[in-house]
């Protein structure tokens, strides 16, 4: 029995390395790599009536400089400043959904877990996907810098059925580059992203007006990311 325990033990140590190892590593490589594909585009191959996958990868110089604070404005302002976890928000979120649980529930992960979540991971609510998603956050947060952090968010983001990142965005609803961007425009596309498969850039409703106009109006709040 001791030598069972012992064995077991064992491989318990071994896969533990075995996991640590290679995710620092993956998230190390992904520092310097293009994010080309994530688990989350392949998943919705198969959950969309047409299968579609636009995405090109461009750098963060190669977008319009709006395009950051549009989402920063939109999803979190606090990102320059936080180490992955926006508490504040969180604590906010957990006692508006639990005093009104008929309302949509309001989340408050920010660009660094949603960054986490769409590189590294699946969608899902369970206990075990949060829990992955809050080790990979603090990984990209320690490893990364910001900018990286929001170059690779704003090529992975799901910016419409099938279209993933900026550039693939600009080109198929507006028809430029993602430099050439707008002000407008990035916050229209800013709009979208609580649900970019319900919500579009292309065809905005007059809800999706509204938020655009929030959002241009936050902009100019927003800290920059200092390079």
């Amino acid at each position: 029995m001791k030598a069972i325990l012992q064995r077991i033990r064992k491989i318990a140590q071994w896969g533990l390395a075995l996991f640590f190892g290679t995710t620092i590593l993956s998230v190390v490589v992904l520092k310097f790599l293009p994010v080309y594909y994530t688990p989350l585009m392949f998943i919705r191959l198969f959950q969309l009536d047409e299968m579609k996958l636009s995405h090109t990868w461009v750098t963060l110089d190669e977008m319009s400089p709006s395009m950051p604070l549009a989402v920063m404005a939109s999803e979190d302002a606090k990102f320059p400043d936080h180490w992955g976890f926006d508490f504040e928000a969180i604590q906010y979120a957990a006692k508006r959904n639990k005093e009104h649980p008929e309302k949509n529930r309001l989340g408050a992960s920010t660009i660094s877990q949603q960054t986490a979540k769409n590189v590294f991971l699946w969608p899902g609510r369970s206990w075990v996907r949060k829990g992955l998603e809050a080790y990979f956050t603090v990984l990209i947060e320690v490893f990364w810098s910001k900018e990286r952090i929001m170059e690779v968010y704003l090529n992975s983001i799901e910016m419409g059925p099938g279209i993933y990142g900026v550039q693939a965005v600009a080109e198929e609803h507006f028809g430029c580059d993602a430099k050439d961007l707008t002000p407008n425009q990035c916050a229209l596309i800013a709009a979208t992203l609580p649900n970019p498969r319900r919500f579009s850039s292309k065809e905005p409703s007059r809800y999706m007006k509204k938020r655009q106009r929030q959002i241009r109006a936050n902009m100019r709040y927003v800290k920059p990311l200092e390079k």
